[in-house]
Parts: C-alpha cells; structure tokens; sequence
C-alpha cells in the first residue's frame, strides 16, 4: 500500500512524540508549550492505516476544513456572519467502504485523528487551522491571546466529523441531549447508546470503550464539557484511564505536573471533577459494525 508523503510524516511526528507506542517528549505540528505528558496511546493497527483517509481531499488540505472557501475565512462577511467563533466546519465524506469497517477500527481511527491535535489551544473557534489576524473579534479564554484552536464540543465534533464523516452538533448541550446521530455524509441517522453512571466508577469504566463521548456537568448541574474516552489504548505510568479533551488548565498528569490549556491527554480518576461531576456518555460506534 502507498502512502503520501504527509501522512508518512504525520505517523513519524507522532512516533517520534510518544504518542503511538514510544517514549519521549511531546512534539506536534500544534506545540504551543513545552509540557511533556507522561501519557501515550497504543494502536492493534498499523498506524499509517489509520491515517490512510488523510491522504485524499479533502482530508489532506487544511485550507478544505471549513464550509466556506479558504479565501473566505477571513472576509468581512465571514466576520460579520461567525463572528469570534469563525468559519464552521464542513461535512466530511464518508469513509470508503464505512459499513464492513470493523468497530475496533473505527475507534482506533477515531483516536488517530483525536492525538493529532495534541498541543492545540483551548479557544473558542469551529476549525483547527482557522487562525485569526489580532484585528478579529476574540472571546476571552485562559490561554490569554487568540491563536488557532478549538474548544472542547468542536473538537469532539471535529473528531468525528474528520475521522469518520459524523457531523455531530457543536453546541455542548445539543450534543450531549442528542440522540438521533446523523450517518457518515449525512445518509440518515443512527440512534447513539446512552450510557448512565449506575453502578459506581470500577463498573462504569469497565463499560467504556474507545471514540465514547462522556459529558461532564458544571458547579451548577448543568452540561458543561465533554472528552472522549482513550480505553484500552490509552498508556499511563499509574494505570489510571485516559480520556482527551480540549480543556482549561486545571488538571495534573501522573508526575504531578500541571496539564496546559487545549488538546492534551488527561488522566479520569475517581477523584476527579470528571467523573464526580459525569452525566452520562454517549456511544456512536455500533457494537455490531
């Protein structure tokens, strides 16, 4: 099998990061920080598999992210109908042959795409590469000056939307009461398993698999944030579970040291805002696929 030479770099990058299956300090093509997690990810697919659909458009051009063209991102009318929050994200194609796609892939696929974006700010934008000129409206957040990046229900969103051609909502709340998902390409809609927190945490994350979206409540009781579960997949000195998000900076790795704001790896202890805080996930790979 061929692949282009972007995706032969991605796999190395990712290699090379610890990401997938080795050792060593956190790089990515959106480093924005020196933070070296102790957390890795490990594929039972050869990686360069997983990241085969990124080879071909749209997938492969940063510049086709959005609805609306690239020499549009940042136009007077882009601003004036996004505002802060910028171009929205177009509806990827489905992926070739989804249907007899195994399950296992599909998660493991899903994971890929998620730890390419490792590093990544915590903003408040619909697309990754979108990146505003200072002149741009901003909507304040802790990383302190506006930059590329995405927040935590447009990268969940973003997620399945890329990796497998699921385009979910973007709004927290109208993710996490959805049930009704849209089939890759947007060909009808599959029901999405809800899964509930009844027997405490051992059991609750022996349920958990791979690509599920956990959303979390705030001080109020109200849907707040959402991360994906790593699963099996995940790596952490300590054995604690894994899940990714886009997130502010308060949570600290298994060596103590503080995660930063944005796309990082993230421990879920039993002690943690997550789960303490957990109303139910939300399960889109069907267990029969």
């Amino acid at each position: 099998m061929i692949f282009s030479m972007r995706t032969k770099v991605l796999v190395t990058t990712l290699l090379l990061a610890g990401f997938i299956g080795m050792s060593g300090p956190v790089l990515s093509q959106y480093q924005y920080d020196n933070y070296q997690s102790p957390y890795r990810v490990e594929f039972s697919y050869p990686p360069e598999e997983l990241y085969q659909p990124d080879q071909f458009q749209p997938r492969n051009n940063p510049r086709e992210e959005a609805s609306v063209p690239f020499d549009e991102w940042y136009s007077v009318r882009t601003r004036k109908k996004f505002g802060a929050w910028g171009p929205v994200a177009r509806r990827f194609p489905p992926l070739q042959n989804y249907d007899n796609l195994p399950a296992s892939w599909k998660r493991q696929r899903l994971l890929a795409v998620a730890v390419k974006y490792i590093g990544l700010p915590y903003q408040h934008h619909h697309i990754p590469d979108w990146d505003p000129p200072r002149s741009w409206p901003w909507k304040q957040v802790a990383f302190g000056r506006n930059s590329k990046g995405v927040d935590c229900s447009d990268f969940s969103s973003w997620i399945y939307n890329y990796g497998l051609g699921i385009k979910l909502k973007t709004g927290i709340k109208q993710q996490a009461l959805d049930t009704q998902i849209p089939r890759p390409g947007g060909d009808g809609f599959t029901e999405a398993r809800v899964i509930r927190d009844d027997n405490g945490y051992d059991t609750l994350i022996r349920q958990l698999k791979t690509g599920d979206l956990l959303y979390i409540k705030n001080n109020q009781g109200e849907l707040a944030h959402v991360i994906m579960w790593v699963g099996d997949h995940g790596v952490s000195p300590d054995g604690a579970p894994l899940v990714i998000d886009s997130t502010g900076s308060n949570h600290y790795d298994s060596n103590g040291v503080q995660i930063p704001i944005g796309i990082h790896l993230r421990p879920f202890l039993k002690d943690s805002w997550y789960y303490r805080s957990f109303s139910h996930a939300h399960r889109l790979i069907r267990e029969e696929s």
